[in-house]
């Protein structure tokens, strides 16, 4: 995808300014400023100059997430699709005891399935059954959405260009293949300190989570990039996403597939 209507220069500044709040460890202003509210392939020019930095610095693509798949959110920011970012190796953190507090701003979390596919989808047509097949199996995630954003003050420009404002994630261990269950049928429920904070379904993700994961295997071919086997999808959210300062517990539960859970270092600097 190119953009036409903000030049290099200005791409070039919005990474700056978003690379220099990760750096730096502190949030800074909208880059709508410099790639205006509504150009989509400028934003995504931004995220592809970080991501090349990124890789530059030998960060390893495992994946991807998809956002926006809420239809009251694509109504509040002006959209009728979703977004993306990519997911690296160091983004996941579900083998640590505790989320790294430390490495993240203004950090929010969210339920969603994962989906691990089996092959890749990078020719041929994307039939819902292709879509399926391509599935190895599935398992609970918490996605730990984070801004580079002062205050979240995002616009759809905004959190495309900050990788879709991906920060963690975190997969349960049980897996389960789509034989076992129907993603569009899953309920789930998530607790922060054991307080109920936020409940959903798998129809509150574009109808269905493989709807969305159909998108994102579209949208990955027109940039060049195609969905590979082994790579891990964040299908979206299933509810509300709720605030995770230091120190919160997180647990949600999401039928069939079981539990998954996330606690978050007390300090900012573990």
């Amino acid at each position: 995808m190119t953009y036409t209507s903000v030049d290099e220069g200005a791409v070039a500044q919005a990474a700056a300014r978003l690379a220099a709040a990760q750096d730096e460890g502190r949030p800074v202003a909208p880059v709508r400023d410099l790639i205006g509210e509504h150009d989509l392939a400028a934003a995504y020019a931004v995220q592809q100059e970080l991501n090349r930095r990124r890789r530059d610095a030998g960060a390893v693509v495992v994946g991807r997430k998809i956002g926006l798949t809420s239809p009251a959110v694509q109504r509040q920011l002006g959209v009728d699709q979703p977004d993306f970012g990519v997911l690296f190796a160091d983004m996941d953190v579900s083998d640590l005891p505790e989320v790294p507090s430390g490495r993240l701003l203004q950090p929010k979390a969210e339920a969603e399935i994962a989906f691990v596919l089996r092959e890749d989808l990078a020719e041929g047509d994307l039939t819902p059954a292709r879509i399926r097949a391509a599935v190895d199996y599935a398992v609970a995630a918490l996605e730990i959405v984070d801004s580079r954003v002062a205050d979240w003050d995002i616009s759809l420009t905004d959190t495309v260009a900050d990788n879709a404002s991906s920060g963690l994630f975190v997969l349960a261990d049980a897996r389960l293949t789509l034989d076992g269950f129907e993603p569009r049928e899953t309920t789930m429920r998530m607790h922060a300190d054991d307080v109920l904070v936020s409940e959903g379904s798998g129809a509150a993700c574009l109808g269905d989570p493989l709807n969305a994961l159909a998108w994102l295997a579209r949208t990955a071919r027109e940039f060049g990039e195609p969905l590979r086997a082994g790579q891990v999808v964040l299908s979206g959210a299933l509810g509300p996403m709720v605030a995770a300062p230091p120190g919160t517990r997180i647990r949600a539960g999401i039928s069939s597939l079981g539990e998954v859970t996330a606690a978050f270092s007390e300090k900012r600097d573990a």
